[in-house]
């Protein structure tokens, strides 16, 4: 995943030359049908449109795809975990009473609570990962200027987004060049070489950091960086397909109510 970095993703997809704006338009618009929906089918529909579009449409790798979800899933079924044993309720089907006060329990209710919560990190996830797939960010700081949002916030955000970049191309160098001479072959080894990694890094980013400096010194810097995103004019087709997914998703959401799975 880290070779393949989801800006380059962004950049080669078949989606790219759509407008930025209806991209934004269906990734934000499915986190807030999400965000109002009061039933745990809305969510999974908007999850399984996205990814189809991801999959199908962007032509994205699925495994590409897979291995970018793996982490935040991973966190949600924790957290939904935790949620469930916490939450009571009516109808106990299990219950274990730990501590004077306090006990978990898997009931009805904190059953379709927690499952209502994973599949809205579910839909959430998966308009993220649409957004990041298929929009580059240089054409996300152009929206943002044509929106007035400051030039100073703007700035700040390309230089985190470009640290970022530089940082994770250091770890990998030297990770590689640590397993290469078998730096992690013993447990001893392996956390004296990640403490290395880490003093390694971070010297590293603050030399790319005074380069940087130097670099728009060098270049007459006056407070505002050059963007160099597309403006690209809205298609007929893409329009139409954004507002029919919009509505056929909150037509969902007012549909199922608040239905839940038990």
């Amino acid at each position: 995943m880290f070779e393949e970095l989801l800006e380059d993703i962004a950049q080669k997809n078949e989606l790219r030359e759509v407008n930025t704006y209806l991209k934004l338009m269906a990734g934000l618009g499915a986190i807030l049908l999400c965000l109002l929906s009061t039933s745990y089918i809305p969510p999974l529909c908007i999850a399984a449109i996205l990814t189809g579009a991801i999959l199908f449409l962007a032509r994205v790798d699925a495994k590409t795809y897979t291995g970018l979800f793996i982490l935040p899933l991973w966190f949600a079924v924790m957290s939904v975990t935790g949620i469930i044993l916490i939450t009571g309720g009516d109808g106990v089907f299990w219950r274990w009473d730990l501590l004077p006060g306090f006990s978990l329990s898997i009931t009805r209710e904190s059953i379709n609570h927690g499952v209502f919560v994973f599949c809205r990190i579910i839909g959430g996830m998966s308009a993220m990962c649409f957004i990041s797939l298929t929009t580059p960010m240089t054409d996300i700081f152009t929206a943002l200027r044509q929106c007035r949002i400051p030039e100073a916030v703007i700035d700040l955000m390309m230089i985190i987004y470009r640290t970022i970049f530089i940082l994770m191309d250091q770890v990998i160098q030297i990770y590689h060049a640590q397993v290469m001479r078998l730096g992690y072959s013993a447990y001893r080894e392996s956390i004296h070489s990640f403490a290395m990694l880490c003093g390694a890094a971070f010297i590293a980013s603050w030399d790319a950091g005074d380069d940087l400096i130097r670099a728009m010194d060098a270049r007459c810097y006056d407070g505002k960086f050059a963007l160099l995103g597309e403006n690209r004019p809205v298609e007929r087709k893409p329009f139409l397909a954004v507002v029919s997914f919009l509505a056929l998703c909150a037509t969902i959401v007012m549909v199922s109510g608040t239905r839940s799975l038990l």
